[in-house]
């Protein structure tokens, strides 16, 4: 297994850094003061629409979204790509989670979330490692491959911008974080951080999430 390097994140106990960034399903601003004092906030920080794990993801926190709502946890997902081409995905693909458009990933990298180094030894381990992250494939396949063979079965044809944001993002890992009312993170979870390329793809599930949220009250 080929272990993923991390470079410094945020770590449970610290502040969150601050962000504002164009809302995509609707028009103005949304800002981590919007939620400072009025409650916790899962913000899901994701790679651009060319990513179908990320896809995938976002169409499974409107489901999420509805458990921690109970819980009086809002959530928020941070997609990487423009807004007008975040709009215009999620406008044939609704979905009931509130979006921001971070296309030069200013919040990813203020989070710490890593990017690592394209070395001949990941891409060949792209190559050897297997993986069905979302489930949805007939087998593992070799994660290099994976991505192709998502797009295919979700019909999707990524435009100009999200070619462009593939070159510049590869290979950036997503992550999520949990902040309380004040500001301050409580749980942190990194894409690759406990499994190496293994981990590549996956997102929580709603159990550990919703165990996340519940922790915020203990």
């Amino acid at each position: 297994m080929v272990n993923v390097e991390l470079r410094p994140s945020v770590q449970p106990g610290e502040p969150a850094p601050d962000f504002t960034l164009p809302a995509v399903d609707r028009e103005g601003t949304v800002s981590l003061a919007d939620y400072r004092g009025r409650s916790p906030l899962l913000l899901a920080m994701f790679r651009g629409l060319w990513c179908p794990f990320c896809r995938r993801a976002i169409a499974q926190m409107g489901v999420t979204r509805q458990k921690l709502q109970v819980l009086d946890v809002e959530t928020l997902g941070v997609v990487a790509t423009t807004p007008e081409n975040a709009r215009l995905y999620f406008k044939y693909r609704p979905t009931r989670v509130p979006l921001a458009a971070d296309p030069e990933l200013i919040t990813h990298r203020s989070f710490g979330l890593p990017k690592p180094a394209v070395t001949p030894e990941l891409m060949q381990a792209l190559q050897s490692v297997r993986g069905n992250p979302t489930g949805e494939l007939p087998e593992p396949l070799p994660l290099a491959e994976v991505s192709k063979a998502l797009d295919r079965l979700h019909g999707f044809e990524p435009t100009e911008t999200d070619r462009q944001d593939a070159d510049r993002q590869f290979p950036q890992l997503k992550g999520q974080v949990l902040v309380d009312r004040d500001g301050i993170v409580r749980w942190v979870n990194i894409e690759c951080a406990k499994e190496g390329l293994a981990g590549l793809g996956k997102f929580p599930s709603d159990e550990d999430l919703v165990a996340a949220a519940r922790a915020l009250a203990t």
